[in-house]
């Protein structure tokens, strides 16, 4: 029988194993360590970077908005309301150019329920130069208008959809419509727009600054 003795005043390591275990950590997390600071120096210089973009863009602002309230009171001098009011009238037909008649038709007839028809349509410009429509359509029941809403607001083409005045027509003797309402939306056109503001069988030249209504009804 052989028995092994250890007569050493200290245990017996293995110091290479022991620092190829340790070392191999230490080196890992020094690389995280190194990927952090560069992260945080790249972050610090880019968000420096956005402050002085954001600090260039916040002077522009404030420029531009002296220089827009000084031509405000430039045009808003008596002596210049009549070109104020030309200049209104001008970007006005420039905006309402952007408005289709044939193509505000198809993208209605695409969301109209059954039984739902359009009985006039008045285009005209908001305070923020939006093309904001007031429908009037009439029906057989307050259910398919609600319907005609929410398929206008579910579409690309028009926003904001509400319906802002509806009445009952109890005596109609089987004469027009048991249902009508009025419906406001804001039009949202295509990226390249038909420019045609009047309908085919409009009568007169010559643009106004009212707005404009046709009808048109479609079949059930």
């Amino acid at each position: 029988m052989r028995l092994n003795i250890n007569l050493a005043s200290q245990p017996y390591e293995d110091a290479h194993q022991f620092w190829m275990r340790w070392g191999t950590g230490l080196a890992i997390a020094s690389i995280l360590s190194m990927a952090l600071v560069v992260t945080t120096v790249s972050g610090w210089f880019a968000a420096r970077r956005d402050h002085t973009d954001i600090a260039k863009l916040k002077a522009e602002i404030v420029q531009r908005d002296h220089a827009r309230q000084q031509a405000e009171e430039f045009l808003n001098r008596p002596e210049n309301r009549s070109t104020r009011d030309q200049s209104q009238f001008l970007n006005q037909l420039i905006e309402r150019k952007a408005f289709s008649w044939t193509r505000v038709l198809e993208d209605l007839e695409k969301v109209m329920p059954a039984r739902v028809h359009l009985v006039s349509i008045a285009p005209e410009l908001d305070e923020d130069n939006q093309l904001h429509l007031k429908l009037s359509v009439g029906g057989d029941s307050r259910d398919k208008a609600l319907e005609l809403a929410r398929r206008m607001e579910d579409s690309r083409r028009f926003n904001s959809s509400r319906i802002t005045s509806e009445r009952w027509n109890s005596q109609n003797n089987g004469q027009g419509d048991p249902f009508q309402c009025t419906i406001e939306a804001i039009y949202i056109p295509e990226t390249v727009p038909v420019p045609s503001l009047k309908p085919a069988n409009a009568t007169g030249a010559g643009a106004t600054s009212k707005p404009t209504e046709v009808s048109e009804r479609t079949n059930p």
